[in-house]
């Protein structure tokens, strides 16, 4: 299958140009862990795909974590974040940040484990 985006002077773009300079994206860092999906607006926006955002959005029919994304778009994590934060911005995608208390470990355990480790 032939994919557009596999061109040799794609892979030759600044970063800064991709974001136009910005460095923080809308609402704030995402966590590698949290899942990214394409909405129902972003579905109609995906079938005119433009280079990275195009590439995002044809990559979220399916939930996919955002190191995922950045992976197989083949973009830093920072600007991949950026752009994520700006398609969800625009109802695009829409992006589930983990429960940052779901499967934290007991304390009193991690406690025990290292008194055992320290003992040996």
């Amino acid at each position: 299958m032939n994919d557009p985006y596999d061109d040799v002077l794609g892979r030759r773009v600044r970063p800064y140009m991709i974001t136009g300079g910005r460095t923080r994206p809308i609402g704030g860092l995402l966590p590698v862990e949290a899942t990214v999906r394409r909405t129902p607006l972003g579905d109609t926006a995906a079938a005119v795909p433009a280079l990275e955002r195009g590439r995002i959005l044809l990559l979220t029919g399916q939930p996919v974590s955002v190191a995922e994304l950045a992976a197989r778009v083949g973009v830093h994590l920072g600007v991949l974040q950026v752009l994520l934060g700006d398609l969800a911005a625009e109802g695009l995608v829409s992006v589930h940040r983990p429960d940052p208390d779901a499967g934290r470990p007991d304390i009193a355990l991690l406690e025990r484990v290292l008194h055992g480790l320290r003992a040996l």
